[in-house]
């Protein structure tokens, strides 16, 4: 066949366009240009296919045929890349979803703030400028007995931001088994280089003591450092300085401690069966300088990195120059501060933060969760798929309770005409796109992460994502 009688059966962009308003209307209001490039973009792809010699009949160039594609391409590119994701995995704080959701109190603080001007950075007692540092530093305060607090946006900027102000250019002391690499291929050494601070390494692997820190001070020597291990465990054989020694040692020696505690909380974990971390008020109370912590990971809040300790320690890092290139907005601060607002009754806090209250449920109130997701999905879907409950576990997620599971019941479902791996790919096609746990030849839902609202949501998703896979054998 002659490509030039192809290529001139490819429709027209207008006639595209047309044909595509007509089949969706919301596309009328689609701007002109906007839609003509999208257009053209897909008939481009299809010259190409001529070209390489995988069209060949001028029958498959006609509009009807292609309509379907055309309409999935032009919504698919129109519609916002962020998208909500129903979260049947059971990883509670979910790094690719968007770790912690926030409560009800902390979204309706964020939809306060975005709908008009606010005083983050007005003193309404003076009516001159303020500062939004101190918009969550008495709450920091008064939750973690610490003098003073500061927040900047993520963890690893609070890192940089102390290691910068207190040790640009010196030496600071952190344990071999501490120089981690967490999500994204971030590590320890490379964020401490960054801030000019010069590594020293001491210990073992598996074990280190207190006088490895002792013989490695000298001169240039300005803290010592712990890092939290994040989603990583050394088990068996292994051995970590006690941090009130640690203190001991540095304020021996007029050196700062500095304590990265990743994840950090607020609360115990012990009623879920979790091993009793240390929490910010612990480190506090054991006489670290500085303790930086995540806002958006167990303690259930927006993205930040939360530095609490010593008032002349935090006012220092408020006048370096990297504070005001790492701070957060209006939107974090006002569901950050309503976030603290719960922690100051912890029961209250256990409720209303859906991050401690996924964590902490029981393994009774997650089958009981199963059974009703079960039920309802046999009575809409029991034709289509075998519908199963399976004892098995959760995650917490975010480098925080690494190897230590959380007893649940899931919902397994078998589809009926095609394999469960086919399901899982099709799901994330849906609307909204639902992401799951592949476990042999079933597709897994795990009910911790999910809500009584999820339900009707789940039946279309699935129903749509079996529909699609049928329609296209």
């Amino acid at each position: 066949m002659d490509q030039r009688v192809l290529f001139r059966a490819i429709p027209g962009v207008d006639e595209t366009k047309q044909c595509l308003v007509q089949s969706s209307p919301d596309l009328a209001s689609c701007p002109r240009e906007s839609l003509r490039t999208l257009i053209a973009a897909y008939w481009d792809r299809q010259r190409n296919k001529i070209r390489e010699g995988h069209l060949q009949d001028p029958d498959e160039l006609a509009l009807a045929k292609h309509l379907p594609a055309l309409l999935d391409v032009v919504h698919a590119s129109l519609a916002p890349r962020l998208k909500k994701v129903i979260n049947a995995t059971g990883v509670v704080v979910h790094t690719n979803l968007g770790r912690s959701v926030l409560s009800a109190d902390a979204r309706e603080a964020v939809a306060l703030a975005a709908a008009g001007y606010t005083n983050l950075e007005l003193d309404l007692d003076t009516g001159q400028r303020g500062s939004r540092y101190s918009l969550v530093e008495e709450l920091l305060q008064e939750l973690t007995g610490a003098e003073a607090a500061l927040v900047v946006n993520n963890n690893a900027a609070a890192v940089m931001l102390m290691l910068d102000t207190f040790c640009h250019g010196h030496e600071v002391i952190v344990s071999r088994g501490e120089l981690v690499e967490i999500g994204g291929s971030f590590r320890i050494p490379a964020v401490m280089a960054k801030s000019g601070a010069i590594l020293r390494e001491v210990g073992a692997t598996n074990r280190t003591h207190l006088e490895d820190y002792a013989e490695a001070i000298d001169e240039t020597t300005r803290a010592l450092m712990r890092v939290h291990t994040s989603n990583f465990r050394i088990v068996g054989f292994h051995q970590r300085v006690e941090l009130a020694k640690l203190a001991e040692l540095a304020h021996a020696h007029d050196l700062l401690l500095l304590e990265d505690l990743g994840s950090g909380s607020l609360i115990h974990f012990a009623e879920a069966g979790l091993p009793d971390e240390p929490t910010v008020q612990d480190a506090v109370a054991q006489g670290a300088d500085l303790v930086c912590f995540s806002g958006d990971k167990v303690l259930g809040g927006p993205q930040a990195g939360i530095i609490v300790g010593k008032r002349a320690l935090i006012a220092q890092m408020k006048k370096n120059q990297l504070t005001r290139a790492l701070r957060c907005d209006k939107l974090c601060y006002a569901a950050l501060e309503a976030t603290l607002r719960s922690y100051r009754d912890p029961s209250k806090a256990k409720e209303q933060i859906p991050t401690l209250r996924r964590i902490l449920l029981s393994s009774e109130e997650l089958h009981k969760r199963a059974r009703a997701l079960q039920r309802h999905l046999v009575r809409a879907l029991g034709e289509r798929f075998q519908i199963a409950l399976k004892t098995d576990v959760s995650r917490v997620g975010g480098g925080a309770f690494p190897q230590y599971d959380l007893p649940t019941c899931l919902v397994t479902l078998k589809p009926r005409g095609m394999s469960a791996l086919d399901l899982k790919m099709a799901l994330l096609a849906t609307h909204p796109p639902v992401l799951g746990r592949l476990e042999v030849d079933a597709f897994c839902l795990d009910p911790r992460t999910l809500d009584a609202a999820d339900n009707r949501l789940l039946v279309a998703a699935l129903s749509e994502a079996w529909d699609k896979a049928h329609s296209a054998l």
